[in-house]
């Protein structure tokens, strides 16, 4: 497998589940203005979308859109327990957190990086102030968003976290989510994900 990213990107919770999972895989950096690859391909060939991640099968099938490519890596290693089963309620859970994590927490960042949305700036910093609310509220007195055990849903709320700080925000105002993100962040595969993307 191939996983097309971009530094710091969304492209790292799949990254993450790729280094839990013990999985072989490849990576390929993306730069997003240039929709160039590493080795200097188009990467609307790879994904017409033109975002990333992007994952590449070993059979040559894309599969796109980061909630997906986890859930994917999760059940290719059902002993790892990354994912829940399916047609039980715990993977429902999980993909009523991915869901939550992919339309709410990460779409409110879009005026956070995008200069065309300047003048709605400081009303997706109050959306986010509630939503971050909201995940503390989730977190206190649990290690990881599912209970005792590190799940896919983990490695898309940390990379998420990390944004924060661009919001001009500080994670210290919330302190199961700022105790949650060091504790993420201090696992072996999340530290190899980020040394590998030049992120420490």
């Amino acid at each position: 497998m191939k996983l097309y990213y971009a530094p710091g990107a969304c492209s790292l919770s799949p990254h993450i589940v790729l280094e839990e999972s013990g999985l072989p895989f490849e990576l390929e950096k993306v730069d997003l203005q240039t929709k160039e690859t590493a080795s200097g391909h188009d990467f609307y060939l790879v994904n017409t979308k033109g975002s990333v991640p992007a994952l590449e099968l070993d059979d040559g099938q894309v599969l796109t859109e980061g909630a997906a490519i986890v859930q994917y890596l999760g059940d290719q290693v059902p002993e790892k327990e990354l994912i829940p089963l399916p047609k039980t309620m715990e993977r429902y859970r999980v993909m009523e957190w991915l869901n939550f994590i992919a339309t709410e927490l990460q779409k409110s960042f879009t005026p956070i990086f995008n200069p065309a949305y300047t003048s709605c700036r400081e009303e997706a910093k109050k959306t986010l102030l509630r939503q971050f609310d909201f995940v503390d509220r989730r977190l206190t007195g649990k290690s990881y968003v599912m209970g005792e055990r590190f799940t896919v849903v983990d490695a898309y709320l940390f990379t998420i976290s990390t944004w924060i700080e661009a919001a001009e925000l500080s994670v210290d105002q919330w302190k199961a989510l700022s105790a949650y993100r060091k504790r993420i962040s201090e696992r072996p595969a999340v530290c190899r994900a980020m040394m590998a993307e030049g992120l420490v």
